[in-house]
């Protein structure tokens, strides 16, 4: 459904970031405008304004020239066009929720609480919210849902309670049995979700097992009871295929009193406030933006144009990934396409040839295959993949990002600050993906890898830190990129740092040079008095 409002706001949100016209035009359109409504929305906003949104503060060897600023009357026109714009586009996404369940669900028109210190309230959202880590937003969450007398589902990972609220008002409390292993392949991330379908008894081809009384809130994720194989007996005490598991009776408990589209909360308690402190200084670089910065407490230590969009070349198949383990069942075996055989560093595949998908991320991640990018979005269709690729940018709070390639070959924009929120997730949720891309993974449940002699393209040689994971990129269009973590020693501690580079004339270079001046001239503050010298002023929160 194509969307209503003026796009008029968004066109400045976007500009300002310096992302290019024709970037923003395939943003939006990936967000539901048209064609015509968005050039409409350019042809209204003064080059003026565009050029001072992206202009540097004037010298004073300026101060006489002669620039046309925005009037009074145009700068009220841009502040009425955003109200309306961001009014609707609360509508607009409550509506689309409604129509795209297979049958009429709960209409919810709800808020959250937002994630900074402000009494601003949020239009609820989907998808995954690594905020809800957090026990004080957690609370005020669940307590503007109650106050709002909404019906949810409040999934407790910490205390492992499940309880279904009804208007308002905790209706059922159950025990949660298992759940998503910390760290393994099929962790339960964070969230607010919603009841996607139900069914009295789900077959998983995943596990081969039937899961009663089924509740799927994401992708391959579900609330459900006991599992059970075909001849009846249960599966195992110690099996676990990461969604919410819960006993048989109390799980047809709750699938009595819930309906599709119901909002899901996952919340999953975070570790104790983190405070390190650095000392801050700055190494040269060619890298035209990078962001260098602490994955425990968000400290940034070294940064240029972190807030600017720039092609990021192969650092997209980190999403891909993330795509096609949610999309796709790993054991499935694809016939590779014509269509797939591009350009890549290290041809290997032939069309008709049949490969796992399993087998296809390990071409992927670690040599950059575009093959393999092309392959695994053919499983689900191109354009459709490349949407859920936008989808999943958008859930995990990626708002300068825009996707149009699966291999990231060319189009595939991304800030270095929405790359650190990237790669903070994947540490967070999905820590198979690092595993792969640092060669640390050989072997899993899903057995050997089918291809030989693979090599990795994403390790920093000669690095004074260990790699962690992390993808790197190259394309005419991007130059050299690279976003990834890594474990640096700090005095007598061991800390995970992010390290993003784009438009690099040396990635590895610039890379290395980052890890060795956190790890030569950072100092840690006395862990007693938690005192130190802050490397910046600016802490990287996610989104």
């Amino acid at each position: 459904m194509s969307r209503t409002d003026d796009p008029i706001a968004r066109v400045v949100q976007l500009r300002a970031t310096r992302m290019p016209d024709t970037v923003v035009m395939s943003r939006l359109i990936l967000e539901g405008w048209s064609e015509t409504d968005i050039r409409a929305a350019f042809s209204r906003i003064p080059q003026v304004l565009a050029e001072d949104t992206l202009a540097a503060p004037p010298t004073p060897a300026m101060a006489d020239r002669s620039v046309e600023e925005p009037t009074p009357s145009v700068l009220k026109t841009i502040h009425a066009y955003s109200s309306i714009a961001l009014a609707f586009a609360a509508l607009a996404a409550l509506g689309f929720a409604a129509y795209v369940m297979w049958r009429p669900p709960v209409v919810y028109s709800i808020s959250i609480p937002a994630s900074s210190s402000t009494s601003t309230l949020a239009t609820l959202t989907y998808g995954a919210l690594p905020q809800l880590s957090d026990p004080d937003y957690y609370g005020a969450v669940k307590q503007n849902l109650i106050s709002q007398e909404v019906s949810f589902i409040d999934a407790d990972l910490s205390s492992m309670q499940l309880t279904v609220y009804i208007n308002g008002t905790s209706t059922l409390q159950v025990p949660i049995l298992a759940k998503g292993k910390v760290g393994s392949w099929w962790e339960t991330p964070a969230g607010i979700y919603k009841i996607e379908t139900k069914e009295s008894d789900h077959f998983s081809s995943f596990g081969n097992v039937h899961m009663p009384y089924s509740m799927e809130f994401q992708g391959n994720f579900f609330i459900h009871g006991w599992p059970y194989y075909d001849d009846g007996t249960p599966v195992a005490t110690s099996y676990s295929g990461g969604c919410i598991r819960l006993s048989t009776d109390d799980a047809k408990k709750v699938y009595a009193l819930v309906d599709v589209g119901m909002p899901v909360v996952v919340y999953n308690a975070e570790s104790a406030p983190d405070t390190f402190h650095y000392q801050l200084k700055v190494p040269p670089l060619s890298a035209s933006g990078y962001l260098v910065a602490d994955v425990g407490n968000g400290t940034v230590l070294a940064s240029k144009n972190a807030g600017v969009a720039a092609p990021i070349a192969s650092i997209s198949k980190l999403i891909t990934a993330l795509v096609a383990s949610e999309y796709i069942n790993l054991d499935k075996t694809i016939t590779v396409p014509e269509s797939a055989i591009v350009y890549t560093s290290v041809p290997r595949l032939k069309p008709g040839q049949v490969v796992r998908a399993y087998d296809l991320l390990f071409l992927l991640l670690q040599e950059s295959s575009n093959e393999a990018a092309e392959t695994l979005a053919s499983a689900v269709g191109r354009e459709q993949f490349v949407a859920h690729m936008n989808e999943k940018a958008s859930a995990i709070g990626l708002t300068n990002t825009v996707f149009s390639d699966p291999s990231g070959a060319k189009g595939d924009y991304a800030t270095p600050e929405d790359l650190f929120t990237l790669a903070r997730y994947i540490d967070d949720n999905r820590k198979f993906v690092f595993g792969i891309t640092s060669g640390d993974i050989k072997g899993s449940a899903y057995g050997p890898v089918q291809f030989k002699n693979i090599q990795n393209f994403n390790i920093i040689k000669d690095a004074p830190a260990t790699l962690v994971g992390g993808k790197i990129g190259q394309t005419t269009e991007a130059a050299e990129t690279y976003a990834g973590i890594f474990s640096v020693q700090i005095g007598d501690q061991s800390r995970e740092i992010a390290v993003i580079v784009l438009g690099s004339q040396d990635s590895q270079g610039d890379v290395r040079a980052l890890l060795q001046f956190v790890h030569t001239l950072f100092a840690s503050g006395d862990p007693t008095t938690g005192q130190g010298i802050e490397a910046t002023s600016t802490a990287l929160q996610g989104p």
